[in-house]
């Protein structure tokens, strides 16, 4: 048995760009996306009522459409309560005031594109601790395996979407499993640490961004580029700059200025000017603007599982 739930947007809608930041690699268990602008986004995820399926998609109609939702599971009532917040309703799109061509070009070209909000600490803070100095590749991967072995199928009728483990299950995973999905001590322990206070964590949801950044980063493990990662997600803040980043600071450093080798001092200089908007200001800059030519091979993917 199913709830459905309609919502329609304000304005115009991008559900796989809004939404895409949920999916933690092309075959995490979690997120799943059919193809196409009017293809339906599945999200397997657990909420304080328990597990959960949801299946949202644009239909076309009125003036910009209109967003149905069905949900599975004991949290599916959850779920669509706060369904517009997930979606994006809470945001502000209008609030960004642009400052160079490319954010304008940028906001123009992308104008359905919101910043979501969760309200679930935990099932994005555990990720970005994987992907901390990890590869992608990597951290998608252990990501896969470990929700695939420890967590459970969501309810509802998708084949192969799956549930995070909830926090005691987590607790019990063994070091030697860590090991073998190739997460090492430093990475584990600090997702333990975090689970073993989840219910604080989990109040993070309902602060504002500086006391939501001192309680996540209060964990040892947890510092600014995941605090800023999960605040993105759960809280829908857009002004959770990343900061630590490998490429963001290049990437924004070469699109405003067309300069190499800008680091995060550099980075926060150039978006001082979308102070309160600083999240979304990057995240246009990496939609809109030049790619910078690579002049270094990629990072070599590790695999500490068989050590």
């Amino acid at each position: 048995m199913s709830l459905t739930r309609s919502w329609t947007p304000p304005g115009p809608y991008d559900l796989h760009g809004s939404l895409g930041v949920l999916c933690r690699g092309p075959y995490d268990p979690t997120y799943r996306a059919e193809g196409g602008t009017g293809g339906a986004v599945w999200r397997g995820t657990r909420t304080p009522e328990g597990p959960a399926a949801l299946c949202v998609r644009l239909r076309p109609g009125g003036a910009h459409g209109e967003v149905r939702a069905e949900a599975w599971g004991p949290g599916a009532g959850w779920l669509l309560e706060g369904l517009p917040r997930l979606l994006g309703a809470e945001d502000d799109p209008d609030a960004f005031v642009p400052h160079h061509d490319i954010t304008r070009e940028a906001h123009r070209r992308h104008p359905g594109l919101r910043l979501i909000r969760t309200g679930r600490v935990l099932e994005s803070l555990i990720p970005s601790v994987l992907e901390q100095k990890f590869t992608a590749e990597e951290a998608y991967r252990a990501w896969r395996l470990l929700v695939r072995r420890f967590g459970e199928r969501a309810p509802g009728p998708h084949p192969n979407l799956w549930v995070m483990p909830h926090p005691r299950d987590w607790l019990r995973i063994p070091s030697w499993e860590w090991h073998r999905a190739g997460v090492d001590q430093k990475r584990s322990a600090a997702v333990v640490r975090a689970l073993q206070r989840a219910s604080r964590m989990e109040e993070a949801a309902h602060m504002g961004l500086a006391r939501a950044q001192a309680r996540l980063q209060a964990i040892p493990g947890i510092g600014p580029w995941t605090a800023a990662e999960v605040l993105q997600r759960c809280n829908g803040e857009p002004d959770a700059v990343t900061v630590g980043d490998l490429h963001l600071p290049r990437l924004v450093g070469y699109a405003l200025t067309g300069e190499r080798g800008v680091d995060d001092d550099g980075m926060l200089e150039l978006l001082a000017p979308y102070e309160g908007q600083r999240h979304r200001a990057s995240r246009l800059v990496v939609l809109g603007g030049p790619r910078m030519p690579r002049r270094q091979p990629r990072f070599p993917v590790g695999n500490i599982a068989p050590l």
